[in-house]
C-alpha cells in the first residue's frame, strides 16, 4: 500500500524520535493491501467501511522493555495464536488482537492474512 505525501509527513511526524518504529512501520504497510490511513496523536487507524487495524507505540506510555510497535487487528472471532500479547473484546462479536513487533520477522504472511481478513470483515465481504 501506497501513502500520499500528506499520510507520509504525518506519519514521519507520529515517529519522530522512534526510528525503530517508523522503519517496522513502513514494513507493516507493505502488509495492507487498500485502506484508509488516519494518523491521530496516540495511533495510526487502517480503515475500510470501518477501522481494522491501528499501529502504536507503546513506549510513549509505557517504561522499561516494550516492544517498538504494536499492531492491533480486529477480527471476528478470536483467534487462537500464541503470538497475540493480547486479546480484548469490546463488544460481542468483535475480537481486537494485539501482536507486540520486535522485528520484520514479526511482519509475516500470517499477519498479513489476519490483516485480509480483518479488511474484509470491516467491508462486509466475509460470510
Amino acid at each position: 500500500m501506497k501513502l500520499d505525501a500528506a499520510t507520509r509527513r504525518a506519519v514521519d511526524g507520529f515517529f519522530a524520535d522512534r526510528a525503530e518504529a517508523r522503519r517496522l512501520f513502513r514494513a507493516f504497510v507493505a502488509l495492507v493491501d487498500d485502506a484508509r490511513v488516519r494518523v491521530t496523536k496516540s495511533q495510526i487507524a487502517f480503515a475500510g467501511r470501518r477501522q481494522f487495524a491501528w499501529a502504536w507505540t507503546p513506549g510513549r506510555w509505557l517504561r522499561g522493555a516494550v516492544a517498538p510497535l504494536v499492531v492491533s487487528v480486529a477480527l471476528p472471532r478470536r483467534d487462537r495464536s500464541r503470538r497475540w500479547k493480547e486479546i480484548a473484546e469490546p463488544r460481542p462479536g468483535r475480537f481486537v488482537h494485539h501482536l507486540e513487533v520486535w522485528s520484520r520477522d514479526d511482519l509475516d504472511a500470517e499477519l498479513a492474512g489476519w490483516l485480509d481478513e480483518a479488511a474484509a470483515d470491516a467491508d462486509g465481504t466475509v460470510s
